[in-house]
């Protein structure tokens, strides 16, 4: 199930609210209630549990808009805060106006199971995203102008970016500041983010979707969990990458598809899994299988070695980026992929490249 399908919204009768279904960017499918969802809903049982479970969060979800004559806008969200926690209820929810490559204002609520934000606008036209926050899956319901008319923005090529928690955006401070959101912006891309904390260990179901869904540029950056998550020996990470590739390539045959490989992480660099391969070992496995495609013709599949984007300095905890880790390696993957991304630059609302 896509994003075509309907969406239950309070509806333009009811005080001037809108769908916000035609605003939502970053969506892959949605689920029975017309809740976002970040993996088939149809075929989740075959994923391992903890994918399923970071699949229901909407990580990326973000509404664009082009505003004439609006002085603000206003959003109503639905929230899952368990009323028996109240460390959940202290906790303050974030709500980021972008306009281009810029925050230009933001707005702090306190979770609730039903809320309302209002976000001034810098100036009553223009083409503007909202990232909502991510936690406790906020769910959109409505949409409307203070003054003025809010339309959907113009439709971006669709990217596919798979990966483990650093896609998802873990230590980045804001949802707007994770990599894939930063190389999105740069390249003018709808960025869906299907990035899966825990996850991402080449499991083949995950290829197969995203080989149904559709796309015009993909990205997968998986492998760190496969060093101690659920251990792999260069022998399976070899044979997992040439499987994960040919299945995602059966939807997207000619697509551009960039392999960015295991980001450094001291500590497993040079220390063997329970299965006696290390993390420097796993990653130049995943790049041969990666090269030997490319090398039999697959011309529009690229590599970005991932070993040396980041230094230990960018990393929050030894593993996960940093907000300046999160913007050097989105702004590694845009420079890769503006080649094979036509108008990357001349996309309107999209920042230059880095």
């Amino acid at each position: 199930m896509e994003l075509h399908l309907p969406y239950e919204t309070a509806g333009p009768s009811a005080a001037g609210w809108l769908d916000p279904a035609p605003f939502l960017r970053g969506v892959a499918w949605l689920d029975a209630e017309g809740q976002p969802v970040r993996a088939d809903p149809d075929d989740v049982m075959r994923l391992p549990w903890d994918t399923g479970e970071r699949a229901a969060l909407p990580i990326g979800m973000r509404i664009e808009f082009t505003a004439r004559g609006a002085s603000a806008v206003e959003v109503r969200y639905r929230a899952r805060v368990p009323e028996d926690d109240a460390e959940l209820h202290d906790l303050a929810h974030t709500f980021a106006l972008w306009q281009g490559d810029r925050c230009v204002t933001e707005e702090t609520v306190t979770p609730r199971q039903e809320g309302q934000v209002r976000l001034q606008l810098p100036c009553p036209d223009g083409l503007f995203t909202i990232h909502p926050p991510e936690a406790q899956a906020p769910r959109i319901v409505g949409l409307r102008p203070v003054g003025g008319t809010l339309a959907p923005a113009p439709a971006r090529p669709r990217w596919l970016v798979h990966g483990d928690s650093i896609t998802e955006g873990w230590w980045s401070t804001r949802p707007a500041h994770a990599w894939p959101a930063v190389a999105g912006r740069a390249l003018g891309l709808d960025a869906v983010n299907l990035g899966y904390a825990g996850g991402a260990r080449g499991e083949l179901p995950t290829a197969e979707q995203l080989a149904r869904l559709s796309a015009d540029v993909i990205t997968l950056a998986f492998g760190t969990n496969c060093w101690s998550r659920l251990p792999f020996s260069a022998t399976l990470m070899y044979e997992t990458t040439l499987a994960f590739l040919r299945l995602v390539r059966r939807g997207h045959p000619t697509i551009p598809l960039l392999v960015v490989s295991p980001l450094l992480c001291p500590e497993a660099e040079r220390t063997p899994n329970a299965l006696g391969a290390t993390l420097a070992e796993l990653r130049a496995a995943m790049e041969r299988a990666t090269e030997e495609l490319i090398a039999k013709g697959d011309q529009a599949l690229q590599l970005l070695p991932g070993q040396g984007l980041l230094t230990p300095d960018h990393l929050a905890d030894g593993l996960h980026p940093t907000d300046e880790g999160h913007a050097l390696l989105g702004a590694a993957v845009a420079r890769a992929l503006a080649p094979r991304v036509p108008g990357a630059e001349r996309t309107p609302g999209s920042s230059r490249l880095p």
